[in-house]
């Protein structure tokens, strides 16, 4: 079957002339019976993949399809997508696939049992299992006049979340998730331009910060499978992530030792927020639906885990960042930088 892909490929690439043959003769596809990999003419050994765009399944064939670079070499798809008609055989329909000049091959990954891995966020080695053993009760204790700016900030932000979401706390965690997500990536942002201007190291605190970042963002990942937003609340969390990222990144800015000490109180009030999620979980008032697929791959939760199960990590997850930020904050409050102290990677 491949063989005969390979031969219908290559036929259409040789009627575009001698330059498109020569251009696409890196052009590949992977069957799906035995995952071998042929390029046009058939030869094992050669893989294609344009660097983005959605999957597309054609009879034999596994391939994605994206659109060809400008400037391509092959006649007439110059800034236009490059299709090559494959034939689908029993049907007798024909299936289109974009051909990519560039030759990046694509990756088919599967799990430990041999199913297609679907996810294309998060690869299997960047999922683990979260630890549930981490103190929640932990505080800070506002002394210094920064810390009390951070504290009162956060009690400040909490009041009009409380009025408007009150006890959704599926929709409440939708907004947070949003927010939560801005000072990571922020301040590993600011963090990652200073290591260019002065040329110097970060001590793995750009790695530690985008990773919180990217935690925090499948967190809403999962709570949009649960929680589906009206327009409203859409465009509240527009209002909100535009505002706050402004803020916080003129805040790191001035004082890198607020910023993260502000982060630290905000996680303690998630660690609350979600407590109160898992009482109402547990009272019954919110149901207790199964785990969307995508947090049971991604925390590597048993099969039959349920919305409680994903609230109680996702709170494991908080109290971590709670860690991290404060840990920060405390290394500027001593006068050092932090990439003098080693960052605490996948403390997740």
């Amino acid at each position: 079957m491949s063989g005969k892909i390979s031969l219908l490929l290559w036929r259409q690439l040789a009627a575009a002339g001698p330059q498109a043959t020569r251009s696409f003769s890196s052009l590949a596809v992977r069957t799906l019976s035995g995952g071998v990999l042929h390029n046009a003419t058939g030869v094992p050994g050669c893989a294609f993949n344009g660097g983005g765009g959605e999957p597309v399944r054609v009879p034999g064939l596994w391939t994605r399809v994206v659109p060809a670079r400008a400037g391509s070499t092959v006649p007439g798809v110059v800034g236009e997508e490059a299709e090559v008609t494959v034939s689908a055989g029993s049907n007798g329909k024909d299936e289109k696939a974009v051909a990519s000049y560039w030759g990046v091959p694509p990756e088919k990954i599967t799990k430990d049992d041999g199913t297609e891995w679907k996810w294309h966020c998060f690869r299997p080695w960047e999922t683990y299992r979260a630890d549930l053993s981490i103190d929640l009760e932990k505080h800070h204790a506002p002394t210094t006049f920064l810390d009390k700016v951070a504290f009162w900030t956060v009690k400040a932000m909490r009041l009009p979340t409380d009025i408007f979401f009150q006890r959704r706390y599926g929709c409440r965690a939708m907004m947070l998730e949003t927010v939560a997500a801005v000072p990571g990536m922020v301040g590993g942002m600011l963090l990652h331009c200073k290591s260019l201007r002065r040329f110097e190291q970060s001590g793995g605190w750009i790695k530690a910060l985008l990773e919180e970042a990217e935690n925090e963002r499948m967190h809403l990942m999962t709570f949009m499978e649960v929680a589906q937003p009206k327009w409203y609340e859409r465009a509240l969390v527009i209002t909100v992530q535009g505002v706050f990222f402004n803020a916080y990144f003129l805040m790191y800015l001035i004082s890198p030792k607020l910023a993260h000490r502000v982060v630290g109180y905000l996680e303690e009030e998630a660690i609350h927020s979600y407590t109160e999620f898992l009482k109402e979980l547990d009272n019954g008032n919110i149901k207790n639906v199964p785990a969307p697929a995508i947090a049971l791959d991604y925390w590597r939760l048993p099969k039959g885990s349920t919305l409680r199960d994903v609230v109680m990590v996702v709170r494991a997850d908080e109290a971590h960042h709670r860690d991290v930020n404060h840990f920060a904050s405390d290394i500027h409050y001593q006068g050092r930088e932090l990439r003098e102290t080693p960052a605490p990677l996948d403390y997740h």
